[in-house]
């Protein structure tokens, strides 16, 4: 039953990792980027509004550069991030455009979301552009917000967009098939709270084009879940996840919506506050 009324989103934000966008090298994976956005022109064709989040922009900077670790220093970081964004935008509008649909660069940083008129602007820039049914691509402004690039990560920014556009469902895609529990070889299906005892089974990662791992994930789960937003983690590797998962199949791990959630200006007064802080 959780699972049928996902069917009914009508506004998703799917995040998108590094770990998924990238192939052996740490190049961009653009057989990958070709299938996800035929996946989510089909959701729009359907009805849906889709804003994507996506990771990538260092680790498409790198694989130009050559480089096959993770830089260390941040000038480093900032040139990979600015190399490689232009590359990033350019190859989803490219397979974007081949199915009639535009994709529209948007880069946000903490102070956007913290400062409310920021704040208020972006989420007009971004109902506009899904009212013309463009698709807006997010980033944190890597070149230049240094906090993100040496604290934050992109899971966080997935949740928090999705409260700015009153998503119905957040989908971030990774290279594992969700919340592993118990003997850590089995996915949790269906969470109804994030209590300390199963944050216990999150952890970081070590990827050289990834930063969070499921503890990130976890925190970003909340902060959706707090807004009357249903969350999902799921392998972006699996064939036709998004598909699937929008005609409800078991896929990944759902984490449901609160009842009393936080909406319009109580979440930004109380959301950035206390959930956030």
């Amino acid at each position: 039953m959780e699972r049928k009324k996902i069917r009914n989103a009508k506004r998703i934000v799917i995040k998108v990792g590094a770990s998924v966008l990238t192939a052996k090298g740490l190049k961009l994976d653009e057989r990958w980027i070709k299938n996800f956005a035929e996946q989510v022109v089909a959701l729009v064709k359907h009805g849906h509004q889709v804003v994507i989040v996506s990771s990538g922009a260092i680790a498409a900077g790198m694989g130009l550069f050559g480089m096959k670790k993770r830089p260390k220093s941040l000038p480093e970081q900032q040139a990979c991030a600015a190399l490689g964004q232009g590359y990033l935008m350019k190859t989803y509008e490219e397979f974007f455009k081949k199915k009639g649909f535009h994709t529209a660069q948007v880069l946000l940083t903490w102070e956007d979301i913290r400062e409310k008129r920021r704040y208020l602007n972006a989420e007009n820039t971004l109902h506009v552009l899904l009212n013309k049914k463009a698709v807006p691509v997010i980033n944190e402004n890597d070149t230049v917000s240094v906090d993100e690039i040496k604290f934050g990560d992109n899971d966080k920014l997935s949740a928090l967009v999705a409260s700015l556009v009153s998503a119905d469902l957040l989908i971030m895609l990774t290279d594992v098939e969700g919340l592993y529990i118990d003997d850590k070889k089995t996915v949790a299906s269906v969470v109804g709270d994030i209590s300390a005892s199963l944050e216990k089974f999150a952890c970081g990662t070590d990827k050289e084009c990834s930063r969070g791992g499921m503890k990130t994930k976890l925190d970003a789960a909340k902060i959706a879940v707090k807004s009357g937003i249903d969350c999902i983690i799921a392998n972006g590797r699996k064939k036709d996840v998004l598909l699937k998962i929008l005609t409800g199949e078991n896929i990944g791990t759902l984490f449901q919506a609160r009842k009393n959630k936080i909406t319009g200006k109580d979440f930004y007064e109380e959301a950035i506050n206390r959930v956030i802080l």
